[in-house]
């Protein structure tokens, strides 16, 4: 499935991205990194673990290491034909990648859980080397004898950057809950910082563009509606389809923004972008 393209416009690019969920006293919480500075794409923003896929998420290895969803049916949930796959194996890669989580588990079906030192010292290994190009989710697979949790993630949002973006991305957010075993933190790379959080309390928090990116803070809010984990995962169980989200840029006294339907500004730039009413 090769990236979208748009006339007119720069390729968009195939990405995954990752909400970590758990349960506390106070609520529900998500797991978000901060961006380092250094970085092009939304340097200092504050995100969830994701990024573009990769060539490896694609291949036929990886899909014999996955339980709980084949392609056929990843591919039709995201309305695909074929290849909807990868973006659960880029999920879970992305999430081990930045934050340290491996959503895999062992043939009795019980989740990795990284308690023990040992253990624990194994994978901040592979985790490096993942992270050095050294070492593959199937390498780490077949080492350690076990298969990556694709059923236990739920699929939650697709988005699509708008047009005329200099970068854009065709991404699908998933949810999960954290196995009980494993603590996130982040990489030190891409990712300077890393904590639990209140969905509500992020948007309060940042109220900026540049700390919330749109898609972050639409999640973050239908997240905050759910006291308890198990609903919020029951829900996107019986869900068959998310809706497709692609917003539209339209201006304002700094410039630009971005837009969704019922905002001020999204009918104007539905007609400027396609020449008719939407």
């Amino acid at each position: 499935m090769a990236a979208v393209t748009h006339p007119d416009a720069v390729p968009v690019r195939d990405a995954a991205t990752v909400m970590l969920v758990r349960d506390t006293e106070a609520g529900v919480e998500v797991f978000m990194l901060r961006r380092s500075q250094r970085l092009v794409f939304t340097p200092g923003a504050y995100v969830f673990p994701g990024g573009a896929l990769d060539d490896v998420d694609r291949e036929a290895a990886v899909a014999q290491v996955c339980v709980g969803r084949d392609d056929v049916a990843a591919s039709r949930l995201l309305g695909v034909s074929s290849g909807g796959l990868a973006y659960w194996v880029a999920a879970v890669r992305e999430c081990f990648e930045e934050a340290g989580v491996l959503l895999a588990c062992g043939a009795d079906g019980v989740p990795l859980d990284f308690d023990d030192p040992l253990t624990s010292a194994r994978f901040r290994r592979h985790r490096d080397l993942l992270n050095g190009g050294r070492r593959t989710v199937v390498d780490i697979c077949d080492a350690e004898q076990v298969r990556l949790d694709v059923g236990a993630i739920r699929y939650f949002a697709h988005w699509l950057t708008p047009v005329p973006a200099p970068r854009r991305y065709n991404t699908r957010f998933f949810l999960v809950g954290v196995p009980p075993g494993q603590r996130p933190l982040h990489d030190d790379g891409e990712a300077v910082d890393g904590f639990w959080i209140r969905p509500q309390d992020a948007i309060t928090r940042w109220t900026g563009e540049d700390e919330l990116i749109r898609p972050t803070r639409e999640c973050l809010a239908a997240l905050a509606s759910y006291a308890r984990t198990d609903a919020l995962l029951a829900d996107l169980t019986t869900m068959e389809r998310v809706a497709d989200v692609q917003p539209r840029m339209g201006p304002d006294g700094a410039g630009v923004r971005v837009l969704l339907p019922g905002d001020d500004g999204w009918e104007a730039a539905v007609r400027d972008a396609t020449g008719a009413d939407g």
